[in-house]
């Protein structure tokens, strides 16, 4: 029990995110004629905040499978970056490292990208109780938010933007948790130097390849800062 409480007080952030976004989803998910099943099983299955989002539109307008594939890769290209990042972490990982992959959202990977594990735990046995609630959360939002859906029809325009607003709500949290900026430093500068030069279309991809670029120059500087 003392562990559920550990995990549950680490990923409060994201829970009160996800609660509030899974149920927009779930909301704008059933506004557009998809019920229940159809916000469970994207919930469960495809799991990916804001393609998620995307993919209503996606069902909507019956586009093809190339183009839901072209738009799923270019919309979570970063994950492939993520996952970079994360090949020392999930190593050893054994029977869980499927499910560590598949749950590896934007907030999970703030949460878990430092590798730091709280005593007690064994580092894989805290990573997959992190996903595994974040994805709980992210569940559970999507089903009251479809069956609040079914029985009170509303105006829901802007509720996407939730997911902005969580976005920030990370960074600031992190900020505040870590000693070390330079990563959240190096985050922004990039970001914004990557949108003036290729746009709002084109610069996540040359975005994850310029912070990847940084933090490896700075990984011992990071790594010591982190540690004083």
């Amino acid at each position: 029990m003392r562990k559920i409480n550990v995990v549950i007080k680490d990923t409060l952030p994201v829970m009160a995110g996800y609660i509030v976004l899974g149920t927009g989803f779930g909301l704008l998910l059933n506004e557009n004629g998809f019920g229940l099943w159809w916000s469970l099983a994207m919930s469960v299955f495809v799991y990916a905040g804001s393609l998620q989002y995307v993919g209503i539109s996606l069902l909507s307008s019956g586009a093809s499978l190339v183009t839901v594939a072209i738009t799923s890769l270019v919309i979570n290209a970063r994950h492939l970056f993520y996952g970079i990042t994360m090949i020392g972490h999930y190593k050893g990982a054994g029977a869980k490292k499927p499910y560590l992959i598949h749950a590896l959202t934007d907030e999970t990977y703030s949460l878990v990208c430092t590798g730091e594990v709280p005593e007690g735990f064994g580092k894989h046995e805290y990573f997959f109780l992190v996903s595994l609630f974040d994805q709980i959360y992210w569940v559970t939002g999507s089903i009251v938010g479809s069956l609040i859906g079914a029985l009170i029809p509303g105006n829901l325009e802007g509720l996407d933007f939730s997911m902005t607003a969580l976005f920030v709500t990370v960074v600031v949290g992190q900020w505040i948790k870590e000693k070390e900026h330079r990563p959240a430093i190096f985050g922004m500068i990039s970001s914004i130097i990557c949108l003036l030069v290729f746009g709002p279309d084109n610069f996540i991809i040359p975005d994850m390849i310029l912070i990847i670029i940084l933090l490896s120059i700075f990984r011992k500087p990071i790594e010591e800062g982190r540690k004083a």
